[in-house]
Parts: structure tokens; sequence; C-alpha cells
């Protein structure tokens, strides 16, 4: 039976990150994964192919739609939908190569199999020929991620109700879609389907898009894509999905108890994701679930088992790629005497719509829940020359501070290159920044970073001075 000091259990963000840290810092280290590439759901069907077909679609839509303002014309475009997926799978494959080389320049092992506890220190591996070894460690980590929830009385098929794994492997376009959920996955498969001209629909329990985002991100997408052309039922649950052979059929309530159908070739699930821990065997081990199937673990991410940590979706929180790699180091670096930090109010929420919406601290519902008194500074997009240049004008930056030292509590954009924006407001609310002080810095001009600036500016209380 081999002997590891660590042993990670899941090739997603957070394993392979903890893998990584793990060797550098001299560990004789495992990863334990049941696929054949590495990365988890992030890398092979989630956040990379999904971003890969948002580019893709995103140049396809600007040059039906906006190149013609610019002077550019074609004498026709058509989509080459087998090119777009296989471009996708490009990336994914460039990806997965780099993880490769990551594991062996690190001198990492990589075991093939389904990992299961025997105990607190030992797992045992059965792999595809169900041959089963068994391995043992000083420290185990458990980053299996999580999968795709549904909802009650609607079964996965994968046929006609499928999830975003199922999407993202399409053979053709599909001709209608219904999407049921307008989180993150929701709006931002709607987002790739509806710029190929696929007829989208999307039905959302809550009455925002994005819910648990600031509700004015929401309201402000909802509007977005609507003048895009998405259809979006806000306010609607459903209760019945059927697969009818070449189509389906949702059936839904409004709020007054009416129902409705809508038939389209596909139902998407994007209703959230649950913690997988399905054939771990957990019960052989000291480690507890909560109520929602979650790994309950202490401040140190570690569970009840001592020598077991887990991290990333599997305990719950926000469910990011940022955030397990964030855990991922956090727990090897405790594990090895150091004192390393994760502030959860600090790791920001991307969604990469177009425009894209991103998002860090305290939501203005948070704050009034919370009755914690707070000032805004508030900037459009339309008044920014770069947005205007860039035809680029919609979406604001809300800044949200304590009125009385001037410290940023939240920041909330909706607009062009927001994803990359936010990194700049993560720094100012790690550090304690006053809006004032990330008002008075130098901003390049003609940027889209300016209209962080005046929205700094106004909430510090002093008059917007830029365009």
């Amino acid at each position: 039976m081999e002997q590891f000091d660590i042993l990670v259990i899941g090739s997603g963000p957070g394993g392979y990150v903890a893998a990584i840290r793990s060797a550098q810092l001299g560990y004789k280290t495992a990863i334990i994964e049941k696929y054949n590439t590495l990365g988890g759901t992030c890398t092979n069907v989630g956040c990379i192919p999904t971003k890969a077909l948002l580019d893709s679609t995103h140049h396809y839509h600007d040059a039906i739609h906006q190149y013609s303002a610019h002077g550019i014309s074609f004498d026709s475009i058509q989509l080459n939908f087998e090119q777009l997926y296989k471009r996708k799978e490009g990336v994914v494959l460039k990806t997965t190569q780099g993880l490769d080389y990551l594991m062996n320049k690190n001198k990492i092992t990589r075991i093939l199999g389904t990992a299961s506890f025997i105990n607190n220190n030992t797992v045992e591996v059965t792999d595809t020929n169900q041959q089963k070894v068994s391995y043992t460690a000083d420290k185990i980590i458990v980053a299996t991620g999580s999968k795709p929830a549904t909802l009650p009385n609607v079964t996965i098929d994968k046929k006609r109700i499928i999830t975003s794994t199922e999407a993202l492997a399409l053979t053709e376009q599909p001709k209608s879609i219904t999407i049921i959920g307008g989180g993150v996955i929701g709006v931002e498969m709607a987002s790739i389907f509806h710029r190929i001209g696929t007829k989208v629909t999307i039905i959302e329990y809550a009455d925002f898009l994005i819910n648990t985002m600031d509700h004015e991100l929401g309201k402000s997408l909802y509007k977005i894509l609507n003048k895009q052309g998405i259809d979006i039922q806000l306010g609607k649950s459903v209760y019945e999905v059927t697969n009818l052979g070449d189509t389906t059929e949702v059936h839904y309530k409004d709020k007054n108890g009416e129902s409705h159908s809508i038939t389209s070739e596909y139902v998407l699930m994007a209703v959230g994701r649950k913690a997988y821990t399905t054939g771990l065997r957990l019960e052989n081990t000291d480690v507890q679930l909560d109520n929602r199937g979650n790994i309950i673990v202490d401040t140190n991410l570690k569970t009840n088992a001592e020598t077991i940590y887990a991290i990333g979706d599997v305990i719950g929180g926000a469910m990011l790629a940022h955030k397990a790699e964030e855990e991922a180091v956090y727990v090897i670096e405790r594990i090895n005497g150091q004192k390393p930090h994760i502030n959860y109010n600090a790791i920001p929420g991307v969604v990469y719509t177009w425009p894209e919406v991103a998002s860090v601290g305290k939501t203005e519902e948070q704050l009034k829940a919370e009755e914690i008194n707070y000032n805004i500074g508030k900037f459009p997009f339309s008044a920014n020359a770069r947005a205007r240049a860039g035809m680029d004008t919609d979406g604001f930056v809300k800044v949200l501070t304590d009125p009385k030292y001037g410290e940023i509590l939240g920041v909330h954009i909706i607009g062009a290159r927001a994803a990359d924006l936010i990194a700049q407001t993560v720094v100012g609310l790690e550090y304690e920044v006053t809006a004032s002080d990330m008002a008075n810095i130098s901003y390049a001009h003609p940027t889209y970073s300016e209209v962080l600036k005046e929205a700094y500016t106004i909430a510090s209380g002093r008059p917007s001075v830029n365009i």
C-alpha cells in the first residue's frame, strides 16, 4: 500500500492547485481523478469551454449587428457550427495539456480511478477495469466539486432535457431551447445560443436574473438581454418538463397560479449545482455533511476527521473556480505551518454575458438587511468616451461605501470588460482603501476604467469631472 504525505481527490481548480502547491512545498503528493483528463468541470465542461463559445459567438454576433457601423461589410456571413465547437475543444485540449505538464514538472503522482474511503487515512481507488488499489496518506483533501441540480419531478435524460455539460457537446445547432434558471449558467448559455440564431427562452423562479448578485445588476441585465431578443419569464415556477421525442414541453405557473407551457427542441436545466460526494463512502470516516449535502469544515477547512480537509464546491458557499483555488493554497499552507488567509467578502463573482457583469463585496440588499448605512456612487458607461468609441455604452458602475470613513463596502459593475475591471476593486476592498483614495489615483484616458474613477468620485461626495 503506497503512502503519500498528501492525497488529493479530484482534479478541478481546487484539486490541481492543491496538488501543485503541495508538491512545491516538498510533500510527496498524489492526485486521484476518475476521468482521463485533468481539470474537472471547469476546464472540461464548464468555465473554459463556455468562455470559448461566448467569445466565438460574440464575434459572430458583432459581425452581423455591429460591423457595418464601423464601415465593415460582408457579402455574406455564415456560421459553421461544427467549427464553433471544434475551436472550443481545442481550447480545452491546450488547457488540459498544460495541467499534464504541471503534474509532471512537479512530480505529482496521477492515479486514474474512482476514490472511496476505507478510513480516515486510507482511500481505495477503482479503475476502469474494476481493479482496486488502496493508498494511505497523512492528509487527504477532498476536492470533488459539484454536479448540476434539477427540480422535483424533472429528470435530466441528457437527450432533450439536458444540462450545460450536454449543451457544450451538441452536434448541431438547436432551433429553440428553453433554459430553466436565470443564474450565471442560465444567462451565459442563453447568450451563446441566442447569438447564433437559436430561439431562447429563460424561465426564472425569482423576480430577478442573477438573483444572488446585487438586484440592480439583474434588472439591468434583464433589460439588455430582453432588448437583444431573449424571451425572459421571471417569477415563474416550473412544475413539469416532458420529452416528446423531437421536442420538449415545459409547464410552469405564474404568481397568480395560472398555468402556461412552452415547446422547444431542448430544455436546459440551469437551476444551480450541488456538492458531489457520491461514491466517496464518507460513512467510513468521521466526515459529516450538512442538510444540503455539503461537507462540513471548520475555519481551517478541516472536516471532523483530523486528517481530512475539503475545499471548493463540495463545501458549499460561492461555487467559483477561483474560490476553490484560494482554498487550495490556504489548506496546503496551513498544513505547512504557514498563516495564510481568505477574505470571502473579497472574492469577486463574474457573469460572462455581454455586457459582462462583475461584483465584489456587499450588495445593497445585504447592507439593508444588516442595517448598515452606506453611500452610493454610480456612473454610466454611456458617459464614458472609450465606451462610446467601442459602441459598448450599456451598463454602469455602482460603488457602495461607508459614510463615516469612506471604506469600500461593495462594487457592482455591468458593462464592457467588467470581468477585468473588478480586479482593481478587489484590491481596494481587501486593503480597506477609501473611495476617495481610489478616485484620486490616475486612470489612463480614454479607458473603461474611468467609469470606476467617476463612481468612486461620486461615492466620496464630490461631483464627476470627466467623460
